[in-house]
């Protein structure tokens, strides 16, 4: 059997003694009573798995205990004043991850909630596989941009802070493991914690996390550095402790000569923090004035700021050794007062000032602001969509420039209109949303997207116009040529949706002879135009018309993507329009309010041309919910629809109720004729209409014929349409639907 831990009480049988570990659990006084049986029942099944497991010869290769993680995990999120459910997630977490459990047994035992957390923490698990570059030091600036991408990443992924706490207390436990393992594993998960995770604590103001992760970061990471600094404090350790003695007795006299309540004690500087203050400023051990430090707590403001001139009575302060983070906090929260003086002995000597509740915050962040979501009050201004709503905004605050990865605050860039997907091999390109893998493509090389054949996504092959989504490791097939395709610039088929990707795939064309270019935009223009059944168009006006000499430079123009095909439609529609004056547009399906309201542009969609007037019983105006009653003789009249006597006529005549709604002002529609030929399948109709229904056309006739012997189906369709960039739109789309062979306008 695997060795207990010696910090967790264990039974005579050698095996953790769960009730004693819950009951030293509860003296953290964080716990409410009734979290005491779901705990060990967390406590049992993660136990009881790892037993499973082991008597099946399927623990893992280092011999780690995911019980024990777990429990750990938990010690370290009661401090943090977690509730019962986080712990229960945190025990659970590397029993799932490990595949002891499922996460369907996790919902089924132990609720949605705690299964949800977990599914959380897998999630943000995928970035432990990335493969960081093993060039330079984390420590410097080599690697920032990446880590900087990840942590935007990871933030985007996070819908709910526990996810976050649950994550850095597996991480903290990961980096406490490692220290007994080879030095690649040390390196691979210190250089991680300090790329991410040290910076995650920072921001969210979890200071004894952040100062753990950081110190065993560097330990492993810059090792001489380290020991040389642990040296150096080992050396003056006892000399430095007598000096922050006579230091506390003298402050205790002077605040107790003024009334002032304060606790004061000696603050440790943690070795990273003085490596770190030492670079920056180039500087050696002695002239970091913070290696004796004080901090002092009390009650009030006021209090702090009492104290701080009794410091400066006693001893003389440093210049430019001043920070007032209480009237100016830092970005993720953190209050004090900070102040660097001569002390006794002519030594210089830092002191923090600041009350109980910062020094909660400062310890514990977003932490200290929680509440259990079962204690809130209703109206409370602590309540926890708002603590929650809170975190959003300190995670999105922006970056503080300057410094090093473990130094900057957590990227708070985290733009809502980006999206963060992995390379194969574990690099991070940010998208804006809905971007493609083509868009991917081009991002990371023009000769990669010139050359895409096709793409995968977690594995799975997607079509080039898939929508990606943030955390999507996407893997691009390429051929041997260039040879992108001129469908890639259609807005209608969604294969490209950033203007860069755009940019070089008509970039490629224009650098295709003219005489191809011609060709092909004689091809593309012939193929829309019959398509639409367009006809007798004076194609040298037309070119005129969109400012080229004639009518090869408008083919050659189209075949090179300079010109689009929709704004060759605008203007053959104008030209059309202008030729034929006597064209009337079908009347608009939207009609007027015909009352008061006639004078106003409010109008009411889904009454044709019917007679409208406003109900003068509840009067709705535009954004309320309406509903229309066929009147006898006077039209339609329009009511909200919790007004009492459309709720009435509703009841006793609902064949004369209909549906109406708030519309803009009514719009010219053109009555089109659609050829659909296809092969007949089971839900074409369907797939048709929806799409119709998508693009918000309206259809006014319909005529189907099928050919049983063949398994066709001829569809006459009757659209009512805008222009014709709009009709080549719904026409692309038509033709991308399965089944269908053509789609066209009726000559």
């Amino acid at each position: 059997m695997v060795k207990v831990r010696e910090d967790h009480p264990i039974t005579d049988d050698g095996v953790v003694d769960i009730d004693a570990w819950i009951s030293r659990l509860y003296e953290l006084d964080t716990l409410e009573v009734s979290a005491r049986a779901p705990i060990k029942r967390a406590c049992e099944r993660s136990f009881r798995a790892e037993q499973d497991a082991i008597a099946a010869e399927n623990i893992w290769p280092d011999g780690s205990s995911s019980f024990r993680t777990g429990l750990e995990m938990a010690e370290i999120l009661a401090d943090l004043q977690l509730d019962c459910e986080t712990l229960q997630a945190a025990i659970l977490y590397r029993a799932v991850r490990e595949n002891k459990i499922t996460l369907k047994h996790v919902e089924d035992e132990f609720g949605a909630v705690v299964a949800k957390l977990i599914k959380g923490v897998l999630r943000m698990a995928a970035i432990s596989n990335l493969r960081t570059s093993s060039e330079g030091s984390v420590f410097g600036r080599q690697s920032e941009e990446q880590g900087e991408k990840i942590r935007k990443m990871l933030v985007a992924m996070v819908d709910d802070v526990r996810v976050a706490l649950i994550k850095l207390a597996e991480r903290t436990c990961a980096i406490r493991a490692v220290k007994n393992t080879d030095e690649e594993k040390r390196r691979r998960v210190a250089r991680e914690v300090a790329d991410i995770y040290a910076p995650l604590a920072h921001r969210l103001g979890i200071g004894h996390i952040k100062w753990e992760l950081e110190d065993l970061s560097f330990r492993y990471l810059e090792p001489d550095d380290y020991m040389h600094i642990a040296r150096l404090l080992d050396e003056r350790r006892v000399d430095r402790q007598g000096y922050i003695d006579n230091v506390l007795k003298i402050l205790n006299k002077e605040l107790n000569a003024i009334n002032i309540d304060a606790e004061i004690f000696g603050r440790a500087k943690h070795i990273y923090s003085i490596w770190r203050k030492m670079r920056r400023k180039d500087i050696g051990f002695s002239q970091v004035y913070d290696i004796r430090a004080v901090r002092i707590l009390v009650p009030t403001v006021r209090d702090c700021y009492a104290v701080l001139g009794v410091v400066h009575n006693l001893w003389r302060n440093i210049p430019n050794e001043f920070d007032d983070y209480i009237a100016s906090p830092k970005e993720n929260g953190y209050r004090s007062l900070h102040t660097a003086v001569i002390g006794p002995d002519r030594k210089v000597l830092e002191i923090q000032i600041r009350t109980k509740a910062m020094h909660e915050e400062a310890e514990f962040g977003v932490c200290a602001h929680w509440l259990y979501k079962g204690t809130d009050q209703e109206g409370s201004e602590d309540s926890y969509e708002q603590k929650i709503a809170w975190l959003r905004q300190v995670l999105e605050w922006h970056e503080e420039l300057g410094g090093d990865p473990l130094e900057d605050d957590l990227s708070s860039g985290v733009e809502q209109d980006r999206i963060y997907v992995f390379t194969p091999d574990g690099h991070v390109i940010d998208l804006p949303p809905s971007a493609t893998p083509l868009d991917f493509a081009y991002r990371i090389h023009t000769d990669v997207g010139n050359r895409c054949r096709g793409a995968k996504v977690n594995g799975r092959i997607v079509p080039l116009n898939y929508s990606l989504k943030t955390s999507d490791q996407v893997e691009i097939m390429t051929g041997k040529l260039d040879s992108p395709s001129r469908d890639w610039l259609s807005p209608a088929l969604g294969y490209l949706t950033t203007g860069r990707a755009r940019a070089k795939v008509q970039h490629w064309f224009k650098l295709q002879a003219r005489d191809q270019n011609i060709a092909d935009g004689r091809a593309i223009l012939d193929k829309e135009f019959r398509r639409l059944g367009v006809e007798g168009l004076d194609f040298d006006a037309l070119a005129e018309k969109l400012n080229l000499k004639g009518l090869d430079d408008l083919y050659a123009a189209v075949g090179a993507s300079d010109l689009g095909v929709g704004q060759v439609l605008n203007a053959a529609q104008k030209q059309l329009l202008a030729d034929q004056p006597e064209v009337e547009p079908v009347v608009s399906l939207t009609g007027k309010a015909s009352d008061q309201k006639s004078s106003t542009d409010v109008y009411i969609d889904g009454v044709g041309n019917l007679l409208t007037h406003i109900a003068g019983c509840c009067r709705p105006v535009p954004g309320d919910a309406i509903s229309g009653y066929i009147t006898l003789g006077k039209g339609v009249s329009i009511h909200r629809q919790d007004c009492s006597n459309i709720l009435q006529l509703a009841s006793d005549e609902p064949e004369r109720i209909i549906k109406v709604e708030w519309a803009a002002a009514p719009e010219s529609f053109y009555s089109v004729d659609l050829i659909i030929e296809a092969f007949d399948r089971h839900g074409l109709l369907r797939d048709i209409t929806a799409l119709l229904d998508n693009e918000r056309i309206n259809i006014s006739a319909m005529q189907t014929l099928s050919d049983k012997r063949k398994n066709t189906v001829d569809m006459g369709i009757t659209v009512e349409i805008r222009n014709f960039s709009e009709l080549s739109r719904v026409l692309a789309r038509l033709n991308q639907l399965p089944n269908v062979a053509s789609a066209r306008r009726k000559h």
